[in-house]
């Protein structure tokens, strides 16, 4: 319980105006974009908005003194309760430190606060002529700070990676409030432990991320999208290992099953071919026209010979912009279909995909469940969706029990529990089936190390 005498300490340091206790802004801060029901009990006690590395660290070194939890916020995007204070405590909302600190353009870097928004970084970027390519399908409504967190991905990582491989250094409060510096500007750096790997995917657990140098690149000079129907789901998949194996690799490549597209034209008023079964958006770039052109003839070929029954490429900037706004708007349309929408994030090989693919059709049939396949499949990505009413009788434990095997399954297939979202509260207790003991040991000796009362974001990963 945090009483009025340390609540005014923590004021003390970032000003009344940004120090929260109103019943109203502990609710607004309680809950993240995840499938997690509202409990009451979760709201933190504290919502802190500081402005500077200092104040972050005055923050925790004053909350690692009365051994207050502290959960660092971005702007609440995060699909696996990550930023859900679950021991109440105090959520440290970094969405006010959102300067761009250094544009670097001889050495392609910026350096950025955790509040900067992905679209940001992206369009500065791309005024000047250079590149940041992760992009999270929540790029308009999430920060650097949690995609790091996260080590989020997005459609562009089968061509360009994920965050992580952007990420150069890192400022980290840790703990106790002592600031941490890893990596650097320079490219090549081998000069002791990899510190700045350790804090990407770690979920706000090892410290406060309040500073980061991120890679760019040039942006490529033009680029194409393509929409591809499928007659067979099992089409749909080989195109999209054809195409990579050829050595056409897309800047992204969009799955979607049947129940996926019929909910975008659903929800967008769209007439659609009732033998459609899944669809694929192709995104490919270049430096030259004819470099595009060989692209899209290869893809549209092996496209072809693999069941297409539609390859339509966006000839304008608004046919572009309107075919990537059916992916983005995906998440949405499959969530209108049904009162309840349980999606998750797992990540498998590459030529485990049309596997997991049936994997997870077998699973839909066995427990009676109605399920939307669709993500990133040219990295191995899906977001499998559960539709669902959770208030039958037993439907929650049906579901529950459903999201165990989906688990299963892609580990079955040399794969992971996550791809992009992390682990968070929602997956903490399928940890162990896929590192081991050990590796849960391993991870856990770490945070004992870096945090040893325990203060930060506890009860998530664990």
């Amino acid at each position: 319980m945090i009483n009025k005498k340390v609540m005014d300490e923590f004021s003390n340091i970032v000003g009344s105006k940004n120090s929260l206790h109103e019943e109203l802004d502990l609710f607004t801060y309680s809950y993240d974009a995840s499938f997690l029901p509202l409990i009451p009990a979760t709201k933190p006690e504290l919502v802190i908005k500081p402005h500077s590395t200092q104040e972050v660290a005055s923050i925790m070194g004053l909350a690692n003194k009365y051994r207050i939890p502290v959960v660092a916020r971005g702007l609440g995007s995060g699909r696996t309760g990550g930023s859900v204070p679950i021991k109440g405590g105090i959520v440290l909302c970094l969405d006010e430190m959102n300067k761009i600190l250094e544009f670097d353009d001889k050495n392609l870097i910026i350096t950025v606060e955790p509040g900067v928004k992905t679209q940001d970084i992206y369009q500065y970027c791309a005024r000047h002529g250079l590149f940041y390519p992760p992009d999270p399908s929540s790029l308009k409504h999430s920060s650097i700070g949690g995609n790091i967190a996260e080590n989020a991905g997005g459609p562009r990582a089968v061509k360009y990676g994920v965050t992580g491989d952007y990420v150069m250094g890192l400022e980290v409060v840790l703990a106790d409030g002592s600031v941490l510096n890893t990596g650097g500007k320079m490219i090549k750096n081998v000069t002791g432990y990899d510190l700045t790997r350790l804090f990407v995917g770690s979920e706000g657990t090892l410290g406060i991320i309040t500073q980061a140098i991120l890679k760019l690149i040039p942006m490529p000079k033009m680029r194409r999208t393509t929409q591809v129907l499928f007659d067979s789901l099992e089409g749909a998949c080989a195109a999209v290992s054809r195409s990579i194996r050829s050595g056409t690799i897309p800047a992204a490549a969009e799955l979607m099953d049947q129940i996926s597209i019929q909910a975008v034209a659903k929800f967008r008023k769209l007439e659609l071919n009732p033998n459609v079964q899944a669809g694929i958006i192709f995104e490919f770039d270049g430096d030259s026209e004819a470099n595009l052109e060989g692209q899209i003839s290869t893809a549209q070929r092996l496209c072809e010979e693999c069941g297409s029954v539609q390859f339509k490429v966006a000839l304008t900037q608004e046919e572009e912009d309107e075919l990537w706004s059916l992916r983005r708007g995906l998440s949405s349309a499959v969530a209108a279909l049904v009162p309840n929408r349980i999606s998750e994030d797992i990540s498998v090989p590459r030529d485990a995909l049309l596997e997991i693919v049936n994997r997870l059709r077998e699973i839909a049939t066995r427990y009676n469940l109605q399920m939307a396949i669709y993500g990133h499949a040219g990295d191995g990505n899906l977001h499998p969706s559960l539709l669902t009413d959770l208030s039958l009788p037993g439907e929650k434990e049906k579901v529950d029990q459903a999201v165990g095997e989906i688990f299963k399954a892609a580990l079955a297939v040399g794969g992971t529990l996550s791809g992009e979202h992390g682990i968070g509260i929602t997956k903490k207790g399928y940890l162990t089936d896929a590192l081991g003991e050990k590796g849960v040991a391993v991870i856990r000796s770490i945070k004992n190390s870096l945090d040893p009362a325990g203060i930060l974001n506890p009860g998530k990963i664990f």
